[in-house]
């Protein structure tokens, strides 16, 4: 995953993006910013763009030779194994209302 930290500034900027902050968020990403030793913009925008990059990383298409397919194929293919304390966790109902 290609990440864009450092790169902000070099790069022309072509658009605006406008955005509203609370006092707390606006106080927050400025001392954000200054400890990073980045300008506000150079902060959320490489912020903005990793968090994106995240999020879309299990959206991308995913190349595969032959071998790596058939293996992948085999897996899907393969029956599930019922583990006996999985199933038992994941049957327990939690208390919710606990001290």
């Amino acid at each position: 995953m290609a990440s864009h930290s450092g790169d902000s500034e070099a790069q022309a900027r072509q658009t605006r993006l406008n955005l509203r902050a609370s006092e707390r968020q606006d106080a927050l990403i400025r001392m954000a910013a200054q400890a990073t030793n980045k300008t506000v913009t150079a902060f959320i925008l490489d912020s903005a763009s990793s968090a994106a990059e995240q999020v879309l990383a299990d959206r991308r298409w995913f190349m595969l030779d032959d071998a790596a397919w058939d293996a992948f194929q085999d897996a899907l293919e393969r029956p599930a194994v019922v583990k006996p304390r999985l199933t038992e966790l994941l049957s327990e109902e939690p208390d919710l209302f606990e001290d």
